[in-house]
């Protein structure tokens, strides 16, 4: 879907028609939308090819009659196993109008149709480059901070019960921080581009917003990194309580294969085909059950006794100086 919007005073109007100035925000394109912006905008079928390219990464290039940047955004789409990853947004800068493609919807191309933006201007190309990458930082900041809610959500499910289902869910918010991290990286190579290069001049009073974009990004790299560091260690946590179960249960089923094995092995020898004590006795085949439980009950309780331990107290730790000394 192609929209066209045009600056009205302090808010931005849809039109049908392309004016001087105007912004073309293309989201959820299609086939026909994508051959209405190569022939009718003079695209590059490459580069469209790029910009819906699920991995192509941040970048920006210059052509004959336009300058094209693609930023990474992050999305949210339940239907997909992993529900928050990214995708590439082209920016074509030309002359006299600005054109946005994106595969689907954007809190951030949304945020700037809705012009909840203070002074922004879709006229003035570095401002809305700007703006919109800003955007995209805090975007990315407000689904870390979901991601990291549903963590706590999850992890609080698996203090009760250890299910497959959340460790699943674990995982997908894994992959999602790893996208992230990945997508941001790229993000501020382009921002550090930006600086550096003629392509796009930015004026005196834009250099202190581009600093705020950059230290945005860096800090939503930060916040990614470190809960993708705090989900692993979860996630190892979590898997040490499972190989601890499993050793639990593993060593209660030894001990009953221990136990039962203790009146076979009584019932065997007074099965021998061989003269044995007591055998003609009407009570031995009690004394011998007697026996088996008795020796039974004293293996188990043998076996499920745990050793003493060595208690550490404050008094037994010894301290670093005298140790040293």
């Amino acid at each position: 879907m192609i929209t066209i919007r045009i600056q009205d005073r302090n808010s931005l109007v849809e039109t049908d028609t392309v004016h001087k100035g105007c912004w073309i925000d293309a989201r959820n394109v299609d086939e026909n939308d994508l051959k209405r912006l190569e022939q009718e905008f003079g695209i590059a079928g490459e580069l469209l090819a790029d910009i819906m390219d699920a991995d192509e990464q941040a970048r920006i290039e210059k052509e004959d009659t336009y300058t094209a940047l693609i930023v990474r955004l992050p999305v949210y789409d339940t239907t997909y196993e992993v529900s928050f990853f990214t995708l590439p947004l082209g920016i074509i800068l030309f002359s006299d109008k600005i054109i946005t493609i994106f595969q689907r919807s954007s809190d951030a191309l949304e945020d700037l149709a809705r012009n909840r933006i203070r002074g922004f201007n879709i006229k003035n190309k570095s401002s809305f480059v700007l703006n919109l990458l800003g955007r995209a930082a805090f975007t990315f900041l407000k689904s870390l901070k979901e991601l990291n809610k549903r963590t706590n959500i999850i992890k609080g499910e698996l203090q009760k019960s250890i299910r497959n289902k959340e460790l699943i869910q674990l995982l997908s918010i894994q992959k999602s921080l790893v996208y992230f991290t990945t997508s941001i990286t790229t993000n501020e190579l382009l921002l550090e581009k930006l600086q550096k290069s003629p392509l796009i001049h930015f004026k005196e009073d834009e250099q202190d917003l581009l600093e705020d974009v950059v230290t945005e990004n860096k800090q939503a790299i930060q916040m990614a990194n470190i809960y993708s560091s705090i989900l692993t260690g979860t996630m190892d946590a979590f898997a040490s309580v499972i190989s601890n179960n499993l050793n639990i249960v593993m060593k209660r089923l030894t001990i009953v294969s221990i136990v039962l094995m203790i009146p076979t092995l009584i019932y065997s020898f007074y099965g021998m085909n061989v003269n044995l004590p007591f055998q003609e006795s009407p009570f031995m085949v009690w004394v011998i059950t007697g026996i088996s439980l008795a020796a039974s009950i004293m293996g188990a309780i043998f076996l499920n006794t745990d050793r003493k331990r060595k208690k550490i107290t404050p008094n037994s730790i010894i301290p670093y100086s005298q140790a040293g000394a």
